[in-house]
């Protein structure tokens, strides 16, 4: 990076007291752009990147500390000099709480401006450096991994290990190396694929000599050992969250718990919340789920809601492995209110055994994001689909929840039904009118497509999936793919690139987050 790459903006309601000390580092190569307010200074960031900011404590209107709070939503990661007239103890430890990279007291010269520069800009390049050459070593060993035939097992840690590399080179400088990673998954979700078709329906079958936990064997291996104590437990289940987001989420959390186990299962295809959480709350399969409550099973091509009997499916289930007695309850939150809502129930639930939360935020954002353009602007790429998932959660009635849970002393499950993927690479595909919409999978009669672009199944009662009539089939993506109809090719594919789609077959989707923790 150098000094002419570096851009500097600089909030102040003196601004134009310090024309001498923007000079100066114009002189030095640095681009400043300047603002006299906290509330100008935030829309500046909206629309453009900025290697540091100055920022003044004493501003009328939005104070420092107010701008920011805003900023680091909307750029978590900025570097924040603050400078203020006051040396007040408590407005220093309240911005440093609030993540500032340096402090300065008024009056300043321009040799303490670049002094801090230097520090925060060399202290950066210095953790970049030692992050892109530590995943540089590690490349080859993830290569190698690959290359070995990896178990379902071995493929956990490999995804955990991918995960870990985008969440700590997400902010280098290094676009470079971003790429290589980028690289890297895809031949990982290249060579995932391959071992989960492989396997899948030997798994389903119980014919493989181990088998991962799954959709439908969740509660049974993961959940029922905890609920033989007498600790009160919350299983929140968050919709769509992917591995990379829970662990963007994790440090908030652990606030004020611990985490016992941070673990990852197996969804099950398709990827998709209709089939993946009725197969969770129910201990069974789709066409299990049809055959054996069908009354509790609405085919997609239905008009009325796909998951509105979970509750009477885990009730089925906790009697079926002799846990009928558990008091439970059941909580849908579909929208703010209704998360409000639940933080003045909990104290009603605190009785019960088991309390289920399925929260639906990140599932509506991806859709959301397919829909509107906002949306898109805003969760342009993985990492600001990532900070709009962590920015959602600090201001959600959810984080109340999980923190009112810690004072009762309740341990809390987090999960999700399945993750999502972002789509790259169009796949023509044909089908009649009937055929359902998703872009991940389709299912349906006379199906029209190049059997290597998917995974194909013939026979969906070999993986326990409904067949809607005597020729009906799947398909399935693979990787970034997603299924595009002939007709308005190019508009379609316009509109659905980049979006985050799921259903299909990809580390993202199916390797699924599982995390118990204890409140401190």
């Amino acid at each position: 990076m150098t000094m002419n790459n570096i851009k500097i903006l600089w909030a102040d309601d003196e601004i134009d007291m310090l024309k001498a000390h923007i000079i100066f580092l114009e002189e030095k190569g640095y681009q400043v752009t300047t603002t006299n307010n906290g509330g100008d200074a935030l829309e500046i960031l909206q629309n453009e990147n900025f290697d540091v900011i100055f920022l003044d404590e004493q501003m009328p209107g939005m104070s420092g500390i107010e701008t920011l709070d805003n900023l680091k939503s909307i750029r978590p990661n900025l570097p924040v000099v603050m400078i203020t007239k006051s040396e007040e103890e408590n407005i220093m430890e309240e911005a440093f709480g609030s993540r500032i990279e340096d402090y300065l007291i008024k009056p300043v010269n321009p040799k303490q401006i670049l002094s801090s520069l230097k520090k925060i800009l060399e202290t950066k390049k210095l953790a970049d450096d030692k992050s892109t050459h530590s995943y540089q070593q590690e490349f080859t060993k993830i290569s190698m991994e690959l290359n070995q035939n990896p178990n379902f097992k071995e493929w956990v840690d490999i995804y955990k290990k991918l995960v870990r590399w985008e969440l700590e080179l997400e902010t280098t400088a290094d676009s470079g190396i971003r790429d290589i990673l980028d690289m890297q998954k895809e031949e990982a979700n290249t060579v995932f694929s391959k071992f989960f078709e492989k396997n899948y329906e030997d798994w389903l079958h119980g014919d493989a000599e181990e088998v991962p936990v799954l959709s439908h064997t969740l509660f049974r291996d993961k959940i029922f050992p905890f609920l033989n104590d007498d600790v009160p437990t919350y299983l929140i289940l968050v919709d769509n969250l992917r591995y990379d987001q829970w662990k963007t989420l994790q440090p908030i959390i652990e606030e004020n718990y611990v985490t016992e186990i941070d673990d990852i299962y197996y969804g099950i295809i398709p990827s998709a919340t209709q089939y993946a959480r009725n197969s969770i709350f129910s201990g069974l399969l789709p066409n299990e789920i049809k055959k054996k409550y069908p009354e509790y099973w609405v085919d997609e091509y239905e008009e009325e809601s796909k998951n509105q009997y979970e509750s009477e499916l885990l009730e089925q289930l906790l009697k079926r492995f002799g846990k009928g007695d558990i008091s439970f309850s059941y909580n849908k939150i579909l929208n703010l209110n209704a998360g409000r809502k639940l933080v003045e129930k909990l104290p009603n639930l605190a009785n019960n055994k088991l309390n289920v939360i399925v929260y639906n935020f990140i599932d509506t954002l991806s859709h959301a994001r397919t829909d509107t353009e906002v949306i898109k602007e805003l969760a342009e790429d993985e990492t600001a689909y990532r900070s709009i998932t962590k920015s959602w959660f600090e201001h959600s009635p959810l984080k109340e929840i999980i923190n009112d849970l810690a004072d009762e002393n309740a341990r809390i499950i987090i999960t999700t039904d399945h993750g999502s993927v972002k789509t790259k690479n169009p796949v023509k595909i044909l089908g009649d009118r009937n055929t359902n919409t998703n872009l991940r999978y389709k299912f349906g009669k006379n199906l029209q497509y190049k059997p290597k672009e998917v995974f194909e199944i013939k026979d969906p009662e070999s993986i326990y999936l409904p067949r809607i009539n005597i020729s009906t089939s799947y398909v399935f993506t693979r990787n970034s793919d997603f299924l595009v109809y002939p007709n308005n090719y190019n508009h379609f594919v316009n509109l659905y690139k980049n979006t985050f789609q799921h259903g299909g077959i990809s580390l993202q989707e199916l390797l699924v987050p599982f995390a118990v923790l204890n409140p401190k």
